[in-house]
């Protein structure tokens, strides 16, 4: 059976940190872009395509779906990362506790 003492130190580990914001949101845009050509492709499929009325039902569906499918993947955060509203929910008179001898 293994002991665990109380007093050692956590370590953490290179693997273990998050995307940096900058990362997350140029993922996020990239998967945009992405949904959005796929869309482009469905739509002019869905005119230009000499096809049955069940394929192209699926092309205009996916040209109905995918804009709102793209805008919720680009507008969700990774795990981890800092909540925009964690911000907007402090008091925005207060000065901030770096800044406390401005008005001192």
């Amino acid at each position: 059976m293994k002991v665990r003492r109380r007093n050692r130190p956590e370590v953490h580990q290179v693997t273990d940190a998050q995307p940096s914001l900058s990362a997350d949101i140029r993922k996020r845009e990239i998967s945009y872009v992405i949904k959005m050509s796929i869309r482009v492709v469905c739509l002019i499929l869905a005119v230009a395509l000499p096809a049955p009325w069940p394929i192209r039902a699926l092309f205009i569906a996916g040209a109905v779906l995918l804009p709102y499918l793209a805008v919720i993947g680009a507008n969700e955060r990774a795990a981890g990362l800092p909540s925009p509203l964690d911000d907007a929910e402090s008091n925005q008179n207060e000065i901030p506790r770096h800044r406390r001898e401005i008005g001192s």
